[in-house]
This record gives structure tokens, C-alpha cells and sequence, in this order.
């Protein structure tokens, strides 16, 4: 099998894998990186959404060739050290997770939207199509909108 070198969560690291095995896979099963969660492996649920290169995308369909040499950050990579992101710090202030499953994907998707927009509509935070299986999408919108007014 082919060896596929790529940065994850800020350290360079090497796989042995098929070039079609999803990332996901790569992070959980081959580098013990548990953040993303497998929820669908069909690009629906997006529980297993992380960055790629600072954009967001989804390991369960990604192939890990197509992150040869690129930098991959998990919800494990978010955190500054023992300092929270601002959009981490605002779901546990708004009391966002019920299960907790989804979160991690539901956090970098959020970081995401507000790398390219500022201060989101609710529109634009609704657009987010990550699933929330415990409905609590107007939490994950406020503590969006409290992660923004951080971050202005």
C-alpha cells in the first residue's frame, strides 16, 4: 500500500492506506484522532466535518490521497493549547450539546462560516447542513451569534 504524508492538527504525520480509504478513517482507525465522528459516511450528516486546508470538508467522503501534503485540523486542533476557540467557549456557555455526538462537526462547520462571514445572518447559519439528530439548532445558532460578537 502506498504512503500517503499529510499535517494533522499541526503535526506532519504518515499513513499506510489505499488511496480510496476515507480520511475519516485515516483519523479515527490509523491515527486515533476520535474528534469526527462517523455518523452516515454519505456526505449527509456531516457529524464528521473538519478542515482541509482551513475549509471545511467532510473525511467520510475524502479520500486520503487527496490530502497528501495537505493540513487537515479536527475539533482536536481547534483549541489554542488550554485556551478554547471563541466559537468552543460559546457552545459551552450557551449550553449547546444535548448528546454531544454531532458537536464537533457542528463546531467546525461553524468556525468555518465565521472565517468567511463575519457577522451571519440567521439564514446564513441555518444554511449550515449539519445534523443535529437532539434539534438544538437554536442554540447552535446563538451560541454562533455570541462566537461572532467574540470575535468582531
Amino acid at each position: 500500500m502506498p504512503n500517503y504524508t499529510f499535517v494533522v492538527n499541526g503535526k506532519t504525520v504518515t499513513v499506510d492506506a489505499p488511496a480510496d480509504l476515507p480520511m475519516l478513517w485515516a483519523l479515527r482507525d490509523k491515527l486515533k484522532v476520535r474528534g469526527p465522528k462517523y455518523g452516515c459516511g454519505i456526505n449527509v450528516c456531516k457529524a464528521c466535518t473538519s478542515h482541509l486546508d482551513g475549509e471545511a470538508f467532510n473525511p467520510c467522503v475524502t479520500p486520503v490521497s487527496e490530502c497528501a501534503g495537505r493540513e487537515v485540523t479536527t475539533i482536536e486542533g481547534l483549541a489554542d493549547g488550554d485556551e478554547l476557540h471563541p466559537v468552543q467557549e460559546a457552545w459551552l456557555e450557551q449550553d449547546v450539546a444535548q448528546c454531544g455526538y454531532c458537536q464537533p462537526g457542528q463546531i467546525m462547520a461553524a468556525v468555518a462560516l465565521l472565517k468567511k462571514t463575519k457577522n451571519p445572518t440567521d439564514a446564513e447559519i441555518d444554511a449550515i447542513q449539519n445534523v443535529c439528530r437532539c434539534g438544538t439548532y437554536f442554540r447552535i445558532r446563538e451560541a454562533i451569534k455570541s462566537a461572532a460578537a467574540k470575535m468582531a
